[in-house]
């Protein structure tokens, strides 16, 4: 009953729309800016950078909080409790991209997912930080979010892979979870980014780090 509620906890924290909240604030409808989302990139464009990095920061806690609270209350990991654990991410990630309070209609969920992948430790942590560090890589290289978004959250799936061969104590009869969660959220991040692509292919998606 502990991980029903808090599932759904997840659910109505990751439907928090912190860039909303920052751009009302500062009597900006965020929809109306931009590309119309409300994810940090976005609030880059309205508020300046300084908010984005805010806004990034609490859309991260509201996958980090919900798995670091899951990952208190489980003492041994099986395939069933890790499995609920995982449901508690997957909670928060579709909190942001469906939120309640705005009709569900949310981000396209890469801070989120990176809160969710960095709380659930150690599978998901190590692999989530190089990915990070590759999202950081390439937008700094060609200065598209979405694009770098894209292949680092391609990259995930990789680097967790080579995690299990190099950790001889992790064996995937016992973890496989882990797996179609790291195949999914690509896949989630993909689909969200179909109009990024369209506009990368286009040569009209915005960059951002530009003066």
């Amino acid at each position: 009953m502990e991980f029903v509620i808090l599932i759904i906890l997840a659910y109505l924290t990751g439907s928090i729309p912190f860039g909303l909240l920052l751009a009302m604030m500062h009597k900006v409808d965020l929809r109306s800016i931009g590309s119309g989302n409300i994810g940090a990139t976005n609030v880059s464009r309205a508020l300046g950078r300084n908010w984005a990095y805010l806004c990034f920061l609490l859309d991260c806690l509201k996958g980090l909080v919900p798995m670091l609270i899951a990952g208190m209350l489980i003492d041994n990991i099986t395939i069933a409790k890790l499995s609920v654990w995982l449901c508690v991410g997957c909670a928060a990630i579709l909190g942001h991209i469906f939120p309640i309070y705005i009709k569900f209609k949310g981000g396209k969920g890469m801070s989120t997912c990176l809160g969710v992948i960095l709380g659930l430790f150690p599978y998901y942590t190590i692999p989530g930080v190089i990915a990070f560090a590759v999202w950081a890589i390439c937008v700094l290289l060609w200065k598209y979010v979405s694009l770098a978004s894209m292949i680092a959250a391609a990259s995930f799936p990789i680097t967790l892979t080579t995690a299990f061969f190099i950790q001889p104590d992790w064996h995937f009869k016992d973890l496989w979870p882990l797996f179609v969660v790291a195949i999914a959220i690509p896949v989630l991040i993909v689909v969200r980014h179909v109009e990024n692509i369209k506009r990368l292919l286009e040569g009209s998606e915005s960059k951002v780090l530009q003066k």
